[in-house]
């Protein structure tokens, strides 16, 4: 509708305006991009085929909604972008604190205001983006807060009586009139206050000190709860869940490639330092393998999750410890090594939740186990399978390599030398170089030393050869050559 020229009430009617809910509005804009085979929420990876399908029938169904699932699963995000299934403008009374549509007034405002002025009302248009509204539930919200409270200031300024329903202040669910309302950790809201909501979300009723009001309120109501606070912080009680159309269960990535390209979108990078830092595949696959590795650790709280923000922020560590060692070396470029990795730790321990075995190892023990095992998982991947139990005339394809470290007397690999010595160390290793061509031959020139040391670390995790961290950097050595030349 062209309202640039629509400013009364009388012009409104005259364009032909009708009517819609909220929930109305939200299900035909759905509709038609279904039918035109547009992409309703952009930016989400992983819920192609479990979440937004089960949104999209919440949202035709017109039902209130409920989405439940562990900390780092886009659940803010899919109700924020529930906007974009909104008419672009809708018109509203001038002056009205509740959005009040022109044609269904609702409010004693409005309602005074048609009767004074009828056609000549004065209109305004509403855009999409101010039709939203969210709340985090904590626990010192009010009834106030949300739905209203007696104002004696304007009771003053108005000399009105408190019998006056003028002398009310509206909280926040009715100023979402005709808008997307969300209430974030729906369980930590008091159970009195959710009591508050019965009427709202059924029968559009709303009690305020003693006044009721038949205020049908037009509004989609969406809800985000973890399970885990169901137990440790509070619950949604049951009349309320009773009155929530649908619930729908969100999850974590379910591949490596998903987690990757979520991660990939979300680490929101300083130019300069992707420009610096060039980044292996395998660096990308091995981050997101550490996240898979902590929601199956048996030191981690499974109920608590693994949000997808651990990834995002150990990535953004990670090149930040590749730039860091550039910088103090005056390297104009540099690509991530393995021994970058360390710098990861304190991403992974301010975003896990130990169990009681975990305390005990210790938060950084922990997460240095985590890249130990992604490093083990994935190393089949590009290499031989190091099977526990090996035949007797087995001749192992990391042999020639096993023996080159049983002549040393350790090799250093140190953090912060320039990247020219550190290609020169690992190209030193002849059986390493060889492992490479013949089991990565496709890889490139400058992915291929991040590859060597990969293969170094994976036959540390499978006992082929042992690796000392130093204060500077790590050493690696034959795993019994030591012992027996002592011998």
């Amino acid at each position: 509708m062209k309202f640039e020229n629509i400013k009364t009430l009388g012009q409104l009617k005259e364009a032909g305006y009708t009517s819609i809910s909220i929930k109305d509005e939200l299900r035909n804009n759905l509709r038609d991009k279904l039918a035109n085979k547009e992409q309703t929420f952009t930016g989400i990876h992983g819920y192609e085929n479990t979440v937004i399908p089960e949104l999209e029938r919440a949202i035709l169904s017109r039902h209130n909604i409920n989405l439940l699932g562990l900390r780092g699963q886009a659940k803010t995000r899919l109700a924020r972008q529930m906007i974009n299934l909104l008419d672009e403008w809708i018109p509203v009374i001038e002056g009205s604190e509740i959005n009040d549509d022109p044609l269904a007034p609702i409010s004693r405002y409005a309602t005074d205001l048609i009767k004074e002025m009828g056609d000549d009302t004065p209109i305004g248009w509403l855009h999409r983006s101010d039709r939203f509204a969210e709340k985090l539930a904590t626990p010192d919200v009010t009834v106030a807060d949300i739905i209203g409270d007696v104002d004696p200031i304007k009771a003053a300024n108005l000399k009105l009586s408190y019998a006056d329903d003028r002398v009310i202040h509206f909280g926040m669910i009715p100023r979402a009139n005709r808008s997307i309302f969300v209430i974030n950790e729906l369980p930590d809201l008091q159970a009195r206050i959710q009591v508050a909501l019965f009427n709202i979300l059924q029968e559009g009723d709303i009690q305020i000190r003693g006044f009721k009001l038949r205020l049908p309120l037009d509004i989609q109501f969406v809800f985000t709860a973890n399970p885990e606070d169901y137990t440790n912080r509070g619950s949604i009680v049951t009349p309320l869940k009773d009155r929530i159309g649908s619930q729908i269960i969100t999850h974590y990535p379910e591949t490596i490639e998903v987690a990757k390209t979520i991660t990939q979108q979300e680490a929101k990078l300083d130019s300069r330092q992707s420009n610096l830092v060039h980044v292996p595949e395998l660096a990308k696959y091995l981050l997101e393998q550490i996240g898979f590795e902590a929601r199956d650790s048996e030191f981690i709280d499974h109920k608590s999750g693994v949000s997808a923000r651990m990834s995002i922020t150990a990535y953004q560590n990670l090149l930040s410890a590749a730039e860091h060692r550039a910088l103090q070396s005056g390297q104009e470029g540099t690509t991530l090594r393995l021994s970058d990795f360390m710098g990861i730790v304190p991403a992974i321990t301010g975003k896990v939740e130990l169990v009681y075995e975990g305390e005990q190892e210790g938060a950084a023990t922990v997460a240095l186990s985590l890249i130990s095992d992604a490093v083990k998982t994935m190393f089949s991947d590009y290499f031989p399978k190091i099977e526990k139990l090996e035949k007797e005339d087995y001749e192992s394809p990391f042999q020639e390599l096993i023996n080159w470290f049983f002549d040393q007397s350790g090799f250093e690999l140190l953090d912060d030398i320039p990247d020219t010595l550190y290609k020169e160390k690992l190209d030193s290793i002849a059986p390493l170089n060889d492992l490479i061509k013949e089991y990565q031959s496709d890889i490139n020139s400058e992915d291929s030393y991040f590859m060597k040391e990969f293969l170094l670390w994976g036959l540390v995790e499978y006992k082929k050869l042992s690796k000392y961290r130093l204060s500077e950097g790590f050493q690696f050595k034959d795993l019994y050559g030591s012992y027996i030349r002592d011998l």
